[in-house]
């Protein structure tokens, strides 16, 4: 115990030393889609439950707020939630309770205190944002267990750990600094010197030079330094210690936050075509079995990033690949919260007007996923009557056939039942590629 306090002291003392992240004050994520699509607490819950709800009125905490642009971007991407922030570092909520305020948020709460001490706030939360903090904790089981007890039992909480094969060469480096006495107090100016003054004195060719990332005879890059080299309590983490912790917490995996990077068949040159006993093996494989495998194959994913939540906290529902007709008529169909922006209806306007195709993953950017574009013609169908409000599909099919009245294939007049079968196929695609949110009415 006395050496997790001694530990989590020198991660506090390194956080006021060097507030992260170090973005300027002023800067505002409100036009990063991608960071605000994982932020927006749709994204999780629909993943989970395949329901669609609204973040106003939630209680969101985002547990490790360092200098506040991540509870901004929580903020942005929830309209009406509350955001409640905590850190170690009492410099650096101030510079967290400073940007919320200079961007016009009001519905927030800032406090310096460590996750151990979640329970003394008492509140409970809608969702837990813990990004880029788990990793730092002496036991990352009590962790999630305290962050699991102030969670509602609906509740999504989002962690990540750093990879331990992705950063090998990174915590050798924290490994050899430590054994040179440069981490046992909080590194400062200095030892941020000798460590550049060390990688430039080695040969290009070492392993170690040779795996960095960074410039670092660049003196602006103070923050890189500590924040890989220098950074107290660093660990790296597997898949299957992941599970085991969430075991222990008794919280149950959800999704990898950045799914579509974690694409098992994607490694292979012919994804439909794999070898005999892989094809054999892999519909028989678990979740966490398919990420140990890619993760050994291929470990390029710095961080394990994760939603979890307690074991009885999902909802049961059809998967949409399994819907019947009569689930199809009942549906409600949502375009994702993050694509409703002036880019995208003036550019989905310049798109009719030169009849080109609309660039749909633009307004979507999500690492790993290929690019998706819509033909002008579905992209009047659907996407403007999205973009005003959720839709049924006896709307979209009427829309469908008042805009293109006739199969241009064909030359014969459009049928109901035709386009309503070309549109479950659209949406699908859609779907499960994230533009699309499909729900079916609750079960009384």
């Amino acid at each position: 115990m006395e050496q997790n306090t001694e530990l989590l002291d020198k991660i506090r003392k390194q956080f006021d030393f060097e507030p992260y992240p170090s973005t300027p004050l002023e800067t505002s994520p409100k036009d990063d889609i991608q960071r605000l699509y994982t932020h927006n607490i749709t994204t999780a819950y629909y993943l989970r439950n395949k329901k669609v709800i609204n973040p106003a009125g939630k209680v969101i905490l985002d547990a490790g707020c360092g200098s506040g642009y991540k509870s901004l971007a929580l903020a942005h991407a929830n309209p009406g939630a509350k955001i409640v922030g905590i850190d170690l570092s009492e410099k650096s909520v101030e510079l967290a309770r400073l940007r919320l305020q200079h961007h016009g948020f009001d519905n927030v709460e800032f406090f310096a205190i460590s996750i151990n001490d979640l329970p003394s706030l008492n509140l409970e939360f809608d969702y837990i944002n813990c990004d880029e903090v788990l990793y730092l904790m002496p036991s990352i089981e009590e962790a999630l267990e305290i962050m699991a007890s102030v969670l509602k039992p609906d509740g999504i909480l989002r962690a990540n750990l750093h990879s331990a094969l992705q950063r090998t060469s990174y915590f050798r480096a924290q490994q050899l600094f430590s054994m040179m006495g440069l981490m046992d107090d909080n590194p400062e100016e200095m030892e941020i010197d000798i460590v550049k003054e060390i990688f430039k004195s080695l040969k290009q060719e070492t392993l170690m030079k040779a795996m960095v990332r960074i410039d670092v005879e660049n003196p602006e890059n103070k923050t890189d330094v500590l924040m890989n080299y220098l950074l107290q309590g660093d660990r790296g983490y597997t898949v299957p210690e992941l599970f085991a912790a969430l075991n222990q917490a008794n919280l149950e995996f959800i999704s990898m936050v950045n799914l579509w990077q974690w694409d098992l068949k994607s490694l292979f040159e012919e994804p439909d075509n794999l070898p005999v006993f892989l094809s054999l093996a892999l519909p028989e494989a678990t979740i966490e079995e398919q990420l140990r495998m890619f993760e050994l194959i291929h470990p390029v994913n710095r961080l394990l990033d994760f939603w979890c939540g307690h074991g009885e906290g999902g909802q049961s529902f059809i998967p949409v690949t399994e819907w019947s007709d009569a689930d199809w008529q009942k549906a409600t169909i949502h375009l994702h919260p993050q694509m409703k922006t002036e880019q995208l209806k003036e550019e989905l306007q310049q798109c009719f007007q030169q009849l080109r195709p609309f660039p749909i993953s633009k307004y979507l950017p999500i690492p790993g996923r290929p690019e998706s574009f819509l033909e002008t013609t579905v992209a009047a169908c659907l996407m403007l009557p999205l973009l005003e409000s959720p839709q049924s599909m006896a709307a979209l099919v009427e829309q469908w056939l008042r805009l293109q009245p006739v199969d241009l294939e064909t030359l014969t007049p459009n049928q109901p039942e035709a386009v309503f079968k070309r549109l479950q196929g659209l949406l699908t695609g859609l779907e499960n590629f994230g533009f699309i949110l499909l729900e079916l009415p609750s079960e009384k």
